[in-house]
C-alpha cells in the first residue's frame, strides 16, 4: 500500500489525505480488484449445473444456510472488499431482472477478468481490453438471438423443461418435474395481455412457506393463502361459494379526531351510551350481511362485540390482513377492497368456492381457493425440515423466473454449454475481421465464455479437457444445439434432452458480466478511508467506520 504522500515540497512530503488512509495505485489496484473479483467466482464455480454442490453458511448468531444458488450464497458472505462487492451486485440485478441465471454471471464476469490479467501482463492498456469486451458483448448478443428457438405460451411441454432445467441441481431434483408443471401452472394463471404483449408480475405469484411433510406435498392453490386465523371460535371454518368483502376499514368504533370529553352524570346515560355503541357495531355487521358477505377480510382491527355478531350471522373474518395479501385477494377473487363501509355494495365482493381455515404444521392458515380466473395465486411450499423448505422456495423462485422471462421474450436456448461454445466459435471468427489490439480482447471474451461448459464438466467430475475439444469439434459441424450431457458424459442435442435455458437469462447474464468486467478493469487507484477504531464515535458510510 503506498501512503497519500502526493506532493514533496523541498523536500518535506505534503499530505493531502488524512493519517492512515491507505492507497493503492496502477497495477497493484488492478491485480487486487481482480484477485477479489475472481475469488467471489470461484466461490460459487462449483455450485454451477445439476452436478454442482451445496454451501452451508453460517452467520455471527449461528443461524444456517444451505443453498447452491448463487445470489444467496453472495448475500449471506458479508462481502467486504469494494471490488467483490460489485460481484454481488451483478448477482442482485440478474435477480432482479430474470430471477435465474446469477451463479452464471458471476463466473462469467470472474473468468473475464482472469483473462483481462493476461493481456494486462502483456502491456495491452487497459482501455483497449475494455473497448474490446465492448464489441464482443454485442457480437455475442447478437449471436444467442440468432441460435435462439422460438417458444410459444401454448407450449407447456417446453416451458415445464424450462423449470426444470432451472431446477437441476438444487436439492429438490428428484421432485424437478412435479414442482416444474406446478410453476407453469401458476406462471400461466397470471399472464396477462398488455397492448399486443404477454405481461407476467412475479409478485403476483405468492410463496408461503411451511416445513413438515415432503417436497411433494407442495401445491398451487388458485386464489390466496393468508397466514391468519378466523377470529372468532364461533364462526364457520368452512364456507361454500364464498362472497367475499374486502375492507380496509376497522369494524370498531372510531375515536373523534379532536380530543373530545364525554361526561356521564347517572347510569342511566352510561348505559345509552353503551347501547349507542353496540348499536353501531351492530349496523355494521349489518351492512355487511345486507349485500350477501358471507366473509370478510379486514385489514384493520375487528372489535369483540362485532366478532361475536359476524359469528351469530354466520360470517367468517379474518382481521389485519397485510396491504399486499389484500390486493392479491382482489386480483384473485375479482373483488374490490373498500374503505368506506356504507359504500359497500353487492357489485364489490369477490367470490371463491371455497373459503377454509386448515392447519398446516401446527398453525392456522386461511385458504381462498378455485377462484374463478385467479390473477394472482399462491404455492404452498412444503419440505421436511426448515432448510429444505428454504432451498425449495428458492427453485421455486428460480424456476418462476425462468419461465415468465421465457415467455414474455418468447424465446429459449439449449443448455448445457451449448450456447456459450457457439458465441466463443463465432467470437472468434470474428475477430479475424478486427485489425487493432481489440483483436486479442475479443478472443479473450470468446475463451471466457468457455468457462460454463468447463465448469459444468468439472463439477460433475469429467475431464473438462476432452469435453471442451469434444464440443468444439460438433459445433464445427454445425450442430449449434450441442452442449455436454452430464449424465451420460457426453456431447448430445440439448433440445432433444429437454435441457433448455431462456434467452433473456444468457443476455442479462452476459451484459451484467460484461458491464462488471469492464468497469473493475477501468480502475487504477484505490483510496480508501482510515477505518474509525471501535468506540471513538459513530460508525458511517463516509468514514467506513467499522460495524
Amino acid at each position: 500500500m503506498v501512503q497519500a504522500a502526493v506532493a514533496n515540497l523541498g523536500g518535506q512530503p505534503v499530505l493531502i489525505l488524512p493519517e492512515g488512509t491507505l492507497r493503492t495505485t496502477g497495477k497493484t489496484a488492478q491485480k487486487q480488484n481482480i484477485a477479489a473479483a475472481k475469488a467471489v467466482a470461484d466461490a460459487v464455480r462449483t455450485t454451477l449445473g445439476p452436478k454442482g454442490m451445496d454451501k452451508m453458511l453460517v452467520d455471527s448468531i449461528g443461524d444456517i444456510v444451505i443453498t447452491n444458488d448463487g445470489v444467496t450464497i453472495l448475500e449471506e458472505m458479508e462481502i467486504e472488499h469494494p471490488a467483490a462487492k460489485m460481484m454481488v451486485e451483478i448477482a442482485k440485478t440478474q435477480n432482479e431482472e430474470v430471477g435465474d441465471g446469477t451463479t452464471t454471471a458471476v463466473v462469467i464476469a470472474g473468468e473475464l477478468l482472469k483473462r483481462a490479467e493476461e493481456l494486462l501482463d502483456q502491456e495491452i492498456h487497459p482501455i483497449v481490453i475494455t473497448k474490446g469486451f465492448k464489441i464482443a458483448k454485442d457480437e455475442a448478443l447478437k449471436v444467442l438471438e440468432e441460435i435462439s428457438i422460438p417458444v410459444d405460451i401454448k407450449d407447456e411441454e417446453m416451458l415445464e423443461k424450462i423449470a426444470m432445467t432451472s431446477m437441476t441441481g438444487k436439492s429438490v431434483e428428484k421432485a424437478s418435474k412435479y414442482l416444474a408443471k406446478l410453476v407453469v401452472d401458476a406462471v400461466l394463471t397470471v399472464a396477462e395481455k398488455r397492448n399486443g404483449k404477454i405481461v407476467i408480475d412475479t409478485d403476483n405469484i405468492k410463496r408461503e412457506k411451511r416445513h413438515g411433510g415432503s417436497v411433494e406435498e407442495t401445491e398451487l392453490v388458485r386464489g390466496v393463502v393468508i397466514d391468519k386465523e378466523v377470529v372468532h371460535p364461533g364462526m364457520p371454518k368452512v364456507v361454500k361459494n364464498a362472497k367475499i368483502a374486502l375492507l380496509d376499514t376497522a369494524l370498531e368504533i372510531k375515536e373523534t379526531e379532536t380530543e373530545a370529553k364525554i361526561q356521564i352524570t347517572s347510569p342511566d346515560q352510561l348505559e345509552a351510551f353503551l347501547e349507542q355503541e353496540e348499536r353501531m357495531l351492530r349496523e355494521m355487521v349489518e351492512k355487511i350481511e345486507k349485500v350477501g358477505a358471507n366473509v370478510v377480510f379486514c385489514q384493520k382491527g375487528i372489535d369483540d362485540l362485532a366478532q361475536h355478531y359476524l359469528a351469530k350471522k354466520g360470517i367468517l373474518a379474518v382481521r389485519r390482513v397485510k396491504k399486499s395479501d389484500m390486493e392479491k385477494l382482489a386480483k384473485a377473487t375479482g373483488g374490490r377492497i373498500v374503505t368506506n363501509l356504507d359504500d359497500l355494495s353487492e357489485e364489490d365482493l369477490g367470490h371463491a368456492k371455497l373459503v377454509e381455515e386448515r392447519k398446516v404444521a401446527g398453525e392456522e392458515m386461511v385458504f381462498v381457493r378455485e377462484c374463478k380466473n385467479p390473477k394472482s395465486v399462491t404455492i404452498l411450499v412444503r419440505g421436511s425440515t426448515e432448510h429444505v423448505v428454504d432451498e425449495t422456495d428458492r427453485a421455486i423462485e428460480d424456476a418462476i423466473g425462468a419461465v415468465a422471462s421465457a415467455i414474455e421474450l418468447g424465446k429459449v436456448l439449449p443448455g448445457g454449454g451449448a450456447p456459450e461454445i457457439e458465441v466463443a466459435k463465432r467470437l472468434r471468427k470474428f475477430a479475424e475481421t478486427l485489425s487493432g489490439r481489440e483483436q486479442l480482447a475479443v478472443n479473450a471474451f470468446a475463451d471466457a465464455l468457455e468457462i460454463i461448459p468447463r465448469s459444468l464438466a468439472e463439477n460433475a467430475g469429467l475431464d473438462p479437457i476432452d469435453i471442451i475439444v469434444e464440443l468444439r469439434a460438433t459445433h464445427e459441424k454445425g450442430k449449434v444445439n450441442y452442449g455436454v450431457d452430464l449424465d451420460e458424459g457426453k456431447v448430445v442435442d440439448m433440445v432433444k434432452k429437454g435441457v433448455i435455458e431462456p434467452l433473456k437469462v444468457k443476455t442479462q447474464a452476459i451484459k451484467s458480466a460484461a458491464e462488471a468486467a469492464e468497469m473493475i478493469l477501468r480502475i487504477d487507484d484505490v483510496i480508501a478511508a482510515s477505518k474509525l477504531e471501535k468506540g471513538s464515535g459513530p460508525s458511517t458510510p463516509e468514514t467506513g467506520g467499522e460495524e
